[in-house]
């Protein structure tokens, strides 16, 4: 065997397990996720072709500043896709269904050039009735500007796998 196929083998390649379990969370925890997302130009305009959003205010800077903005404003479903994706780390990466997002509320226009910053925090925790070794968590994120400023605020769960299985 050469050193190629060595490498291509998926044994080959030893696994870390990633992300937290049922047990790691507890209502009230509070997590500031790291990193944060500078949206740029670019990225409003591939989100908004890609998702056939023709919506002058997101591509037309004209048109965006005739509707009282300084300029194209960021498609709110990219900012909420950044928001949720700053979050995955800490709070889904582990792996389990997405159960979904509830009370979700845009408080404020996204513009190119902004970062978006993501916190949650814990409000719920349970074991799930149906599937056996794993629990319902429930979390309430937001995300905020690089000024501070509320942008983006949703709950959203996750079936979350637990260490060991509650009878």
């Amino acid at each position: 065997m050469t050193f190629n196929q060595q490498v291509l083998e998926p044994t080959a390649f030893p696994l870390r397990a990633r992300g937290r379990q049922f047990e790691d969370f507890q209502v009230g925890r509070h997590l500031d996720h790291h990193w944060g997302r500078t949206l740029t130009m670019g990225d409003a305009a591939l989100f908004a072709t890609v998702t056939l959003s023709y919506n002058p205010l997101y591509f037309n800077a004209e048109y965006a500043g005739i509707e009282g903005h300084p300029g194209m404003v960021i498609h709110p479903m990219l900012a909420l896709c950044t928001v949720v994706g700053l979050s995955v780390e800490d709070l889904s990466e582990a792996g389990g269904p997405f159960l979904g997002i509830d009370e979700l509320s845009f408080h404020r226009p996204v513009y190119p050039g902004d970062t978006l910053r993501a916190t949650s925090t814990v409000i719920d925790k349970r074991p799930s009735k149906k599937q056996s070794g794993f629990g319902i968590v429930a979390w309430r994120t937001e995300g905020r500007n690089q000024n501070g400023e509320l942008v983006v605020s949703f709950t959203r769960a996750n079936l979350v796998l637990m260490r060991e299985a509650q009878v």
